[in-house]
Parts: structure tokens; C-alpha cells; sequence
């Protein structure tokens, strides 16, 4: 059966909705009953990162290279991100929350995401949780990363002022968040959490247009981030590219393109 431009593969329902897997071209994605694709991987390479939002979601690396303690992920798909962090940083513990156990399961099971001790995946609601824990895992994650989308949109339980607050206590004083957010500049909503991020985080924030694509993609620092030097980050954009494959010299110059007002507060 033909869907969404390729071949279905794999179909089930759950209490909240359809989950496909589709196959086009040597890709593999997952959709949650809409034409988006929620995550893809590359069936002759399923360790790369095959999504464009997903490459630049990396961006944060631009400005901690190397991670050595615990990440905090809200949002599994299929399980991309949690997997490039489990493959490229062995001294990082991770704990990924995620809302649907058939998610889990699925990303298992035709996405190869790996079942390792340094992997937890705990089956919440990715908001709740990081609101019940501000106190317990206080500065307890070095990086938060929150992809977390239904077939709607942003998951509502990530939209709202308080959530990031609690965002911002579970980061250590050098923390970064990275989020995914839809929608261009003029989107209300993209609006509404650009302005959040910039209360929560005292403007330390940036934000990366995806090439091609409606995603966003945001970053926000706590307050011990130090200011970094353009020459410097140049000069990692590169080693970055070499190691990975990935073009963070174009992520730098977005950077430096599209946050004029905020830059200053980070980059000098």
C-alpha cells in the first residue's frame, strides 16, 4: 500500500492515534497519521542523521563540544538525537521521557535505537515531568534537548511559561536547552515562546531557521554559559564538520544572521 509518497510498512493504532512507517528511496520514516514525518533514518546508514531540523538541533554542540554527565531528552520520535548522543558520547547518561510506549517500542524495533543502561527511557508526559522534578533534579543536566510534537503540533504540555522556568532550575548553571519549535517568525506561537525562553533565560537565547523546512530551532543559556569568541567558534564549526559530517559552519553564520538582537549577550 502507497501513503504519503512511499510504501506503508508498518501500521498500529494506540489511545492516541495512528503510528505508520512508510519506506521511500532507502528511507524509513515514522508518521504519527499526517503527512509530517516525525523521524527518519536511512536504511544504508542508520546512524546518520537524515533529517535537516534534527542536523541543526545538533547546533548546541557549537558551544559545549563534549558532554560527561547526564541530558535530559523530551521527546523520543524515532529516536534519532538519543541515539547520536548514545553512539557519540559514552560518558553521558541519558534519560529520555516520552508520552507513548508504542513510540518506544516502534523506535526499537524498526529504528534501531539501541537498549543500554546509559539510556533511560522513562514513559511520562515530558512537561509534567520536568514540572514535578524542578526541585528534585535541580542543575542536575548539563543539556536538555525537547522535541516533543504530536500530529497537532507542539505538545501542550511545553507550552507555557512555567515549564520553562522549570527548564531552566533543571539545567546545571552552565546548561543549555535545545528546542524544536514550528512555525516561522511571524507564527504566534513561535512568538509566544520566543518571548519565554527570552524572560526565562535573561535574552542568553539564539535561534536557527531550518533550511527548507517551517522548524526552528532554538537555544537558551543558563547563566554561568560563558561568552564565547566568533573566532573560536568558528574554528570548532569546523572541527565539528569534520567529525561528524554535519555543516556547522552554515549553522554559525545562520546564527550570526538571524539573532542581531541577542547575539551580543553570548558571542563576542
Amino acid at each position: 500500500m502507497y501513503r504519503y509518497h512511499g510504501v506503508l510498512v508498518y501500521q498500529s493504532h494506540d489511545d492516541d492515534g495512528v503510528l505508520e512507517i512508510i519506506e521511500r528511496e532507502g528511507v524509513r520514516s515514522l508518521h504519527f497519521g499526517s503527512f509530517s514525518r516525525q523521524s527518519s533514518m536511512r536504511l544504508d546508514a542508520p546512524d546518520s542523521l537524515e533529517l535537516e531540523y534534527v542536523r541543526t538541533l545538533t547546533s548546541w554542540l557549537l558551544f559545549k563540544p563534549e558532554l560527561t554527565g547526564q541530558t535530559l531528552l523530551i521527546g523520543l520520535g524515532g529516536g534519532s538525537i538519543s541515539k547520536f548522543l548514545w553512539q557519540h558520547f559514552p560518558n553521558c547518561q541519558l534519560r529520555v521521557i516520552e508520552y507513548r510506549d508504542s513510540v518506544v517500542k516502534i523506535a526499537q524495533s524498526h529504528f534501531a535505537l539501541p537498549k543500554d543502561a546509559r539510556m533511560k527511557i522513562i514513559i511520562d508526559d515530558g512537561g509534567k515531568y520536568v514540572l514535578e522534578r524542578q526541585e528534585s533534579q535541580r542543575q542536575q543536566y548539563e543539556l536538555m534537548i525537547v522535541d516533543a510534537f504530536d500530529h497537532d503540533g507542539m505538545a501542550a504540555s511545553t507550552y507555557h511559561r512555567e515549564f520553562f522556568d522549570a527548564c531552566q532550575a533543571l539545567l546545571t548553571r552552565d546548561g543549555i536547552l535545545a528546542i524544536n519549535l514550528w512555525g516561522g517568525t511571524g507564527n504566534p506561537i513561535f512568538q509566544q515562546v520566543a518571548l519565554w525562553l527570552g524572560q526565562v533565560f535573561d535574552w542568553r537565547i539564539l535561534f536557527i531557521p531550518v533550511q527548507g523546512r517551517g522548524n526552528i530551532i532554538g537555544l537558551a543559556f543558563n547563566k554561568a554559559v560563558p561568552t564565547y569568541a566568533m573566532a573560536d567558534l568558528k574554528v570548532t564549526a569546523k572541527h565539528l564538520a569534520e567529525r561528524y559530517q554535519i555543516d556547522f559552519p552554515k549553522y554559525l553564520k545562520e546564527i550570526k544572521k538571524h539573532n542581531s538582537s541577542t547575539l551580543k549577550t553570548l558571542i563576542n
